[in-house]
């Protein structure tokens, strides 16, 4: 129990910290390190592994025994991996979740300033604390985006990261906000469901923020408190399938939110984004990848018709 006057109401609600995890044990290590310093009182840290085959689940739980860990007999992907761990939270009465990658260092204040946020801002959905670099942590790297109203794309952050930062010293409202670090009321699960699995890896957050802001409700970007993220760094050994899941996966998005007037649009639009992806692979000579793109095109594609 504590004060009303930190901003929680009578009683701190439960938040459960879900981090998924497919090898990178040294990543994780430093994340559940930096969790161990929270000053929130009344928070649970949950891994969820995604069948990793580097001792992670044993280590963690040598190293971090008050963490849960729920070990996931093969690789469900972001969003399979994500629902296990929310399931599990709403079955365990938690009132919020904070969905957090395993690449990331947090402050101590963390949660004390989301909760507060998120108690006090208007018809929340989602809320976001900036995300900066790891090793630069002064300079941003993410703080929410907008959404162009016709393509549907992030207008503040593209492929190859930050365009530009809106007013990231005050709160405001965001179109979307990525899986890296997301802070939700659990009752939003309930209402609007969780991820969408037809997801492996990449767009779920975008297709969850898109499904949040058709219920009604409001995602915001909170100022003051930021999350240090080593960019990538999970996933920097298997750049080909991140290319392959990036391309599967924009196709289904585009698909299931596109409709047909903006489809015409779209579609061009997406073509003009292939010919420049694949540019830029063949002149840095990322052969590859540029062949793990076009299969997850091809087997985006082909999901659509099944």
């Amino acid at each position: 129990m504590i004060s009303s006057e930190a901003g929680y109401g009578a009683e701190a609600p439960l938040v459960y910290i879900v981090i998924l995890t497919w090898n990178h044990w040294e990543l994780t290590q430093a994340c559940l390190a930096s969790l161990q310093r929270l000053t929130y009182p009344n928070h649970c840290v949950l891994v969820v592994d995604n069948g990793s085959n580097d001792g992670t689940v044993d280590l963690v739980r040598r190293h971090f025994p008050a963490a849960t860990v729920l070990a996931n007999a093969q690789n469900l992907g972001f969003a399979g991996g994500c629902n296990v761990g929310i399931r599990h939270a709403l079955a365990n009465q938690a009132e919020y979740v904070f969905l957090l990658n395993n690449d990331t260092v947090v402050p101590p204040e963390l949660l004390d300033v989301l909760v507060v946020q998120a108690n006090e801002l208007p018809n929340v959905g989602i809320v976001a604390p900036a995300l900066t670099y790891f090793d630069k942590p002064d300079q941003l790297w993410f703080t929410g985006s907008r959404r162009h109203w016709l393509t549907l794309e992030s207008v503040d952050f593209g492929p190859l990261g930050p365009r530009r930062h809106v007013r990231p010293d005050e709160h405001h409202e965001l179109d979307y906000i990525f899986g890296t670090a997301m802070f939700i009321p659990t009752s939003l699960f309930r209402q609007v469901g969780l991820f969408d699995e037809a997801f492996f890896m990449y767009y779920e957050d975008m297709d969850f923020c898109l499904r949040v802001q058709s219920a009604g409700y409001r995602l915001y970007y909170i100022p003051g408190v930021s999350v240090q993220h080593r960019v990538s760094a999970s996933t920097t050994s298997t750049s080909s399938c991140r290319y392959y899941h990036k391309a599967r996966s924009s196709v289904l998005f585009f698909r299931k939110h596109a409709g047909f007037w903006r489809g015409l649009v779209i579609v061009p639009y997406r073509f003009s984004s292939l010919l420049r992806t694949m540019g830029r692979l063949a002149c840095q000579g990322q052969w590859g990848n540029a062949r793990a793109y076009l299969r997850g095109l091809a087997d985006g594609l082909r999901s659509l018709a099944v």
